[in-house]
């Protein structure tokens, strides 16, 4: 079950249906599992939204900040289902933001094909209630899984900036596999320098091992 909040704030679920009926009983299920939503009857509306989130280049490091999924309907006037979900992988959002499409028995098939570009899942209508809430919840799971990806990431950052032009020598070093004492003669200095510079690095880097600081450098 996902939690009604995390360590980022209250999960949120965007429906986009052109249908008011559709969305205000998607809202009232989604209330009663105490899951928030915001509904927007067209694609574009919900376009706008992106726009006031920020630059479309800047979008995908800074929003959503709490886990989120988008429940989305394949077929509406306008803009389609499928367009939006295209912008939204295009802008690196797709995993942040799983999209669940709901379809009508004819477009199975190509809810199944966006399946395979990176959309979460598809429910058909007309849905199990249980069934859909519990995608729902899945899908906010796997947006929590990357925003802790991506909170993870800039702390390696962070600690990176903390080391000195020296210790980042070192570490390039370390995480080749060198010995201290190639690591020594390779920086011209002494292998108890080295040594004081490794633990250093750990240190800041958190880590007790130069597999797990390779590891964790890994892109």
């Amino acid at each position: 079950m996902t939690p009604t909040s995390s360590r980022f704030g209250l999960p949120m679920v965007y429906l986009v249906d052109d249908e008011d009926v559709v969305r205000d009983a998607l809202a009232w299920l989604l209330r009663s599992r105490r899951l928030l939503s915001e509904g927007f009857a067209s694609a574009e509306a919900f376009e706008e939204l992106l726009a006031q989130r920020g630059a479309h280049a800047e979008l995908a490091a800074h929003w959503p900040t709490a886990p989120s999924c988008l429940v989305l309907d394949v077929r509406m006037p306008g803009m389609s289902g499928l367009a939006l979900f295209d912008r939204l992988v295009e802008r690196g959002l797709a995993q942040v933001l799983p999209v669940i499409f709901l379809t009508g028995h004819g477009d199975v098939p190509t809810a199944v094909a966006a399946v395979k570009r990176g959309a979460f899942d598809f429910v058909e209508k007309p849905f199990s209630d249980n069934a859909l809430v519990d995608r729902v919840e899945h899908a906010l799971q796997a947006s929590e899984a990357v925003l802790l990806q991506r909170l993870a990431k800039r702390e390696v950052q962070r600690a990176l900036a903390d080391l000195t032009e020296r210790e980042r020598e070192v570490m390039q070093l370390v995480v080749e596999g060198r010995p201290n004492k190639l690591i020594a003669d390779a920086l011209d200095i002494s292998v108890r320098t080295v040594e004081v510079h490794r633990a250093r690095v750990f240190e800041k880097m958190n880590v007790k091992s130069a597999v797990e600081l390779a590891n964790l450098l890994r892109p």
